[in-house]
């Protein structure tokens, strides 16, 4: 691991230490232009869906387009490295997910640091990730398909959206603790990834709800369990994984951020509108027909969730080196 959890929790403390910016003609007046919104995925992929939902309500509540701009590879740090480098002036923000403090453990030699340069503004949504096997896998529940795998180590095919993102680590988790070996095959996105898990190129999937749910509803894909440590409303007689597997929990967040030095004030006045959004009743119903949770919260809250996360996945991350 590139930054161990020790790293974030200093730099989290140096970050709540410096001085807050002096109000701004600028702030009280953003925005006054359009915003970018970037997204560190292909369009189709959950990051995508929720970067549009939000950015169409910010566009409405604001008064200027939060247009959004992917620019996917390397498990979103393209994109965060373009946010890092953009002027922190509230015009560039991100929707991010997990799956960036994943990758900022994950890959080594990042020109940035997440918990430095980069600040969080909101949460948008905490998602189930659903275990999915193509309907030609012989499984139909978890350890039946953890029986399969041991036969055959290493021969299923296990699709991602691409290494050091949740997904990943989910299936390493999952592989860990069943004490099975899969292949894993990584992609540049979600969308690409099903589709070849549709074709019946890959075996099985570890993925946010948002993507799966008409797939899972037309039955071209099979849901064998949820991360979460309870059962999906949305689909209430799929079991969790941790029913078979105790202890294992597998979700994923989406939410925004913006470069680190931004003025408080407009990291203030996003995070507003973004709880704004996540109470009205139709982008809450919007929200949570993909079976995941509504986070209202501060930046302070959403940035607890960044440090409670290295913590986890970075012990994964190197139990995985390990194999």
């Amino acid at each position: 691991m590139t930054t161990p959890r020790r790293d974030f929790l200093r730099l989290a403390a140096a970050a709540a230490a410096l001085p807050v910016l002096p109000r701004t003609a600028a702030a009280q007046t953003y925005p006054s232009r359009p915003v970018r919104l970037l997204v560190g995925y292909p369009p189709g992929g959950p990051v995508d869906i929720f970067a549009r939902l939000m950015g169409q309500w910010l566009s409405d509540r604001m008064g200027q387009p939060f247009v959004v701009e992917n620019r996917a590879g390397a498990g979103s740090t393209l994109a965060l490295q373009a946010l890092v480098n953009a002027p922190a002036d509230g015009y560039t923000l991100i929707t991010l997910s997990t799956s960036a403090v994943i990758s900022s453990l994950y890959y080594k030699n990042l020109n940035y640091n997440l918990i430095r340069d980069v600040a969080p503004v909101c949460g948008i949504s905490v998602e189930p990730l659903v275990m999915v096997v193509h309907p030609s896998v012989k499984a139909t529940t978890v350890p039946e398909f953890i029986a399969e795998a041991k036969l055959s180590p290493g021969k299923l095919v296990m699709a991602s959206v691409g290494n050091g993102t949740t997904p990943h680590m989910a299936g390493e988790l999952f592989m860990q603790m069943a004490g099975v070996e899969m292949l894993h095959v990584p992609y540049s996105g979600a969308a690409p990834a099903i589709t070849d898990l549709l074709a019946g190129r890959a075996d099985v999937m570890f993925e946010a709800m948002p993507t799966l749910v008409g797939h899972l509803k037309s039955g071209k894909l099979r849901a064998l369990a949820v991360g979460t440590t309870t059962r999906s409303a949305v689909f209430p007689d799929v079991p969790t994984v941790g029913e078979f597997l105790p202890g294992y929990e597998g979700v994923v967040w989406f939410g925004m951020a913006a470069p680190g030095q931004t003025p408080v004030e407009l990291v203030e006045r996003v995070n507003r509108e973004i709880n704004a959004g996540l109470d009205d009743p139709a982008l809450r119903a919007r929200l949570e027909q993909f079976g995941g949770t509504p986070m209202t919260g501060t930046p302070a809250e959403f940035k607890k969730r960044f440090i409670d996360d290295a913590e986890k996945w970075g012990k994964v991350i190197k139990a995985a080196a390990k194999t």
